[in-house]
């Protein structure tokens, strides 16, 4: 399980590329990734809430470890696990700091 951002150049052992957030990036033409999991992103009232403040990280991952638990996000997070037997797979995020976003989460929660 590898993250990326999706506006980084693809590499040749990427292996199946996954979007995971709720809302298309910019200037990302649509067929540039294998899936998107729309679904296993966090709500849009966390987003906002966190608003990608570092200091806030700590509790976001607490609450959207939680809503990983709805049965909506578990379909996805089962999609990706399947995924991952199949052979490698990036998540993709726009978020510009990737260690403290939800796509962290979910590479950490499945490695």
């Amino acid at each position: 399980m590898r993250l990326r951002r999706v506006y980084d150049e693809t590499g040749p052992d990427e292996g199946t590329r996954v979007l995971v957030d709720r809302i298309w990036p910019r200037g990302v033409r649509k067929g540039s990734f294998d899936d998107w999991l729309k679904e296993v992103a966090p709500s849009t009232e966390l987003r906002e809430w966190f608003g990608h403040d570092p200091a806030k990280f700590a509790e976001f991952r607490r609450r959207y470890l939680a809503e990983l638990k709805d049965p909506g996000h578990a379909r996805a997070l089962d999609q990706l696990r399947d995924l991952q037997h199949q052979g490698p797979v990036t998540l993709l995020t726009a978020t510009k700091d990737v260690a403290h976003s939800h796509a962290q989460v979910l590479v950490d929660l499945l490695s």
